[in-house]
């Protein structure tokens, strides 16, 4: 496979970092092609702005998906939208690694979907969901979490890590691709009595690494999340009152 990885966290030697690096070596290992894009690094600027687009439809009113379309059309996208999609076409599978910050991703990451999916482009009335731009590419989302992997169970005090991701993993579906279960890397922060001692810390982490390891040879054979697609719907979007899962829920 060709295997892009798109890191989010400002300080290169963290354990993201670490992550991302045991990804490289591994799939390396394996006979896959890699590429390491790491946003921080690289200074991608993840804010919207009209000043962005060389050739306004419109100067006086900034509407960023006619924007978006309407420069994707001209080739005129922005060079470091266009390298990132570049990528993106390159790729077979995504990784995205990133921290759990205030429920989500980091801004970086939030503004690299905003500039990077253009309308027109990775997506369109008619192109999304199973009939994506992106069908047939794989996704997962590498994510650490400061708290312990009980506080993030349904009625865990953290909240339910599902939802958290939901709306990530939904983006992903969105522009078509298939999406992996993620790798969640709880306690990463070392608070609580249990992690006082550095060393067993220490093993903690490299546990961690050691699973994400033997975990990555697998990802282009692994079952995907269960979406909906459009054969699933009525016309107003809801499921038909003949699929299965109406009747779980």
């Amino acid at each position: 496979m060709k295997v892009l990885i798109v890191l989010a966290h400002p300080e290169r030697s963290s354990f993201n970092g670490g992550l991302a690096d045991v990804a490289v070596t591994r799939l390396k290992e394996a006979g896959h092609e890699v590429e390491l894009d790491d946003l921080y690094g690289e200074g991608f600027d993840p804010v919207e702005r009209a000043t962005h687009y060389s050739r306004r439809v419109d100067d006086s009113y900034f509407a960023p998906l006619t924007e978006q379309r309407a420069h994707y059309e001209r080739a005129l996208l922005p060079a470091d939208v266009q390298r990132e999609i570049r990528r993106l076409e390159w790729a077979d599978l995504v990784i995205f690694q990133f921290p759990l910050w205030w429920h989500a991703q980091p801004a970086i990451l939030k503004g690299w979907f905003d500039r990077v999916l253009v309308y027109g482009g990775m997506y369109s009335g008619s192109r999304r969901y199973d009939h994506g731009h992106f069908r047939g590419k794989r996704a997962i989302c590498s994510v650490t979490a400061g708290s312990p992997e009980q506080a993030f169970q349904p009625f865990g005090r953290a909240g339910n890590m599902v939802e958290w991701l939901w709306p990530m993993h939904s983006s992903l579906y969105y522009v078509g691709y298939e999406v992996l279960a993620p790798q969640v890397s709880y306690g990463v922060q070392g608070g609580g009595i249990r992690y006082q001692d550095e060393q067993v810390f220490r093993d903690r982490l490299e546990a961690m690494k050691n699973a994400w390891a033997r975990r990555l040879p697998d990802l282009a054979t692994e079952s995907v999340i269960p979406f909906t697609g459009w054969d699933d719907w009525d016309e107003d979007g809801m499921l038909q009152p003949t699929n299965p899962l109406r009747w779980r829920l």
